[in-house]
């Protein structure tokens, strides 16, 4: 088979988009390029194919750096472009293919890299290679404590919460925004607090450093400054022949830098996106990224744009397509469907709030009869808080729903308590795990604890000097167990494999006197366990774990049996990257869309356009946008009727809404029973109020 078959199955603008470049002896040369990738048009197939085309041409995958938004991701091209090779070179045993498996090592997502790297470099960058990185949990109970030792909680004034001080210190850092800039601009409320939050941002950068801990930020921030000196700069970059960056416009200010100074000139860098896509900004991505990125080269970049679809019917394309029309700055795109004409979507007016559920329930029925299951539909919505309503209609007609959302599998405390034990042993500066562990002991309160871990840093951080320290004397046999148990672990031969099944016996008994319902937490446990087995050391674990955690238990323990199916509620930003046979857009209104936070700036008003596109794009077959005539306002009696009415959204103009079948749903009104003629009676009324005068 000719190595060229690999492009066979390609169309013409993601041909060219993947063979991009000059083939050499060995390798490729190639410019900048910028793939403008729409809604459905292969996006990752065709980054999959760049990656196995430049290996079929003699790129060592050792040396193509991938950097994605998830771990999951990363895996899926690293298996794609396996498949693509081994099908192209017909090799049933391997070989190539078998090569890209083995040596494409350097794909993962910004932070793991990042981790790599500093782990790599620490020594330039007078970091301890045996950092800890910690999750944002573990970051924003850091910004407590020194929040609470600077005094700060007991203002007579409201002070920041732990979680917002966190937002607002990430915002900083990654738009690299002046302090004052990020709070005039996105917490205008915390405004009054600057000197008192420069001074809890600069005692938590120092307690970090301290305790040998990074946070999320911190890998982005150090590979950044790193990439800022231009000796190690030069020497990080030569390790890489190409980069390739998947999903592109949801990075920030400090992704775009450090792929600018590894990547001066743009040889070999290849970013994949869709400006219509970028509705991250409240995480500091930047579309600016995108729209301006083929200028930053000499010679300008290549740009490939991506507009057939084969996700979507043409009918929910052309209402995407008018929709984004009226967007003033973007890269101009038609996207065609590949699938057929379709049905026309619906715009939806209802009477209100309860209205739009019944609508919602009635149609998911009525296209289940119709073989669309439960979980090939699913309701949008802006806001979490917006499918309340409809949840109660979903639970009395007894339709099974699932909402994305929820905890995290790393947030629940029991798994926290048994990493927390691996951490300290992983690091023993790291005094906010030891804090954790040390108050699992019986007896070991807050206080203790401190005493504790001054003594301990007293005796440079050595678990042996813990036989010195005294404990309540009813604590003696369990003290001894966790010195063993931190020497254990601690002990530089002892292999990783059996190290959380080492420390699940120690915790055991504290298990289970801290959990009432233990029983049904130690699934996770088991699963935490299974999981300790995938990787190569205890670092690895740790750190991959933090940075790309599983979004619920779930994801470990297999799908939650709520029914034999199930419809799917999402608000937009969890549902980008998916898709489903029909889609349902709740309170598609001015407050909504664009949310009334928004109207203040045009750049919000345009990626609240984006996030409708994101939302219309996830439809297959079918799409129905509801927009609620009034709204009910809360504080009032339980038969009060006050309300405001919705305004149309101003997205929805007179040409978007002709790609639409406009449409009413009335419901039914309480206390209205249907009146029918009572045969055989009649009354004059009339005649009897005369009668009384």
């Amino acid at each position: 088979m000719s190595t060229a078959s690999h492009l066979e199955k390609l169309n013409g603008p993601q041909r060219k988009a993947v063979s991009y470049g000059e083939p050499l002896p060995k390798g490729v040369k190639a410019g900048p390029l910028l793939i403008i990738a729409g809604a459905g048009t292969g996006k990752t197939s065709t980054l999959a194919h760049r990656v196995a085309h430049l290996a079929i041409h003699g790129v060592d995958p050792a040396r193509i750096l991938m950097l994605t938004f998830t771990r999951r991701a990363a895996a899926e091209m690293r298996r794609r472009a396996h498949d693509i090779v081994k099908t192209a070179l017909n090799e049933p045993l391997g070989g190539v293919s078998h090569t890209i498996s083995q040596r494409l090592t350097w794909a993962g997502t910004f932070h793991s890299i990042g981790n790599r790297l500093l782990r790599h470099y620490a020594k330039h960058l007078k970091l301890d290679p045996h950092f800890t990185v910690v999750d944002r949990g573990d970051a924003a109970d850091l910004m407590d404590a020194v929040r609470m030792d600077l005094g700060f909680a007991t203002k007579e004034q409201r002070f920041p919460r732990k979680d917002t001080c966190l937002q607002i210190y990430s915002y900083r850092v990654n738009t690299q925004k002046s302090l004052k800039e990020t709070l005039e601009q996105q917490f205008p409320w915390c405004l009054q607090w600057e000197a008192d939050l420069s001074k809890l941002y600069r005692t938590y950068v120092e307690r970090k450093q301290r305790c040998g801990i990074l946070d999320y930020d911190d890998l982005l921030l150090y590979w950044h400054a790193m990439m800022g000196e231009a000796r190690l700069a030069q020497h990080v970059s030569s390790h890489f022949d190409h980069v390739l960056v998947d999903e592109y416009q949801d990075t920030n200010r400090l992704q775009a830098e450090i792929l600018q100074a590894l990547r001066p000139d743009g040889a070999g860098l290849t970013v994949v996106g869709d400006d219509a896509q970028a509705i991250y900004s409240f995480r500091a991505a930047a579309v600016d990224n995108i729209l301006g990125f083929p200028d930053r080269f000499t010679p300008r970049a290549e740009v490939v744009t991506l507009a057939q679809n084969y996700r979507s019917t043409q009918q929910v394309l052309d209402a995407a397509n008018a929709l984004m029309a009226e967007a003033p700055r973007q890269y101009r795109k038609h996207l065609l469907s590949m699938r057929g004409q379709g049905v026309r979507p619906s715009y939806v007016t209802v009477a209100d709030l309860k209205t739009q559920a019944e609508c919602v329930c009635s149609e998911v029925l009525k296209r289940r009869e119709m073989n669309v299951p439960l979980k090939r539909q699913a309701v949008l919505f802006r806001s979490s808080s917006h499918s309340d309503v409809l949840e109660v209609e979903l639970a009395r007609r007894k339709i099974p729903y699932v909402k994305y959302g929820g905890l995290r599998f790393l947030e629940a405390a029991h798994i926290k308590d048994l990493m927390a034990v691996l951490r300290w042993a992983d690091n023993p500066r790291n005094t906010l795990a030891a804090f954790r562990v040390l108050q699992l002991l019986p007896g070991m309160g807050p206080v203790n604890a401190r005493k504790c871990i001054e003594h301990f840093e007293a005796h440079q951080y050595s678990f042996e000097a813990l036989k010195s320290f005294e404990v309540p004397q009813a604590l003696g046999m369990d003290w001894r167990k966790t010195i063993e148990l931190l020497l254990a672990l601690a002990d530089p031969q002892r292999q990783w494999p059996g190290q959380v099944h080492l420390v699940r016996e120690w915790y055991r008994p504290h298990f289970e006197r801290i959990y009432e319902h233990f029983h049904t937490r130690i699934g996770d446990i088991d699963q935490l366990e299974l999981l300790s087995g995938q990787y190569a050391s205890r670092e690895r674990f740790l750190t991959e774990l933090t940075l790309d955690p599983p979004n619920a238990t779930s994801d470990l323990a297999g799908q939650p049996v709520l029914d034999e199916d199930y419809l799917v509620l999402s608000t937009i930003h969890s549902a980008k990257g998916m898709e489903w046979d029909t889609v349902y857009l709740l309170n598609v209104v001015d407050g909504s869309f664009p949310s009334e936070f928004a109207t203040g700036k045009p750049e919000l008003i345009e990626e609240e356009r984006r996030l409708l596109y994101v939302a219309m794009t996830r439809a297959q077959n079918d799409l129905y946008l509801i927009s609620p005539l009034k709204f009910h306002l809360t504080q009032q009696s339980r038969t009060g009727d006050a309300h405001v009415y919705g305004g149309r959204s101003r997205f929805m103009t007179e040409k978007v809404l002709k790609t639409f079948d406009l449409k009413t749903f009335e419901g039914s009104s309480p206390g209205e029973a249907s009146l029918q003629d009572a045969t055989g009676t009649s009354l004059d009324v009339g005649a009897r109020l005369k009668e009384m005068w």
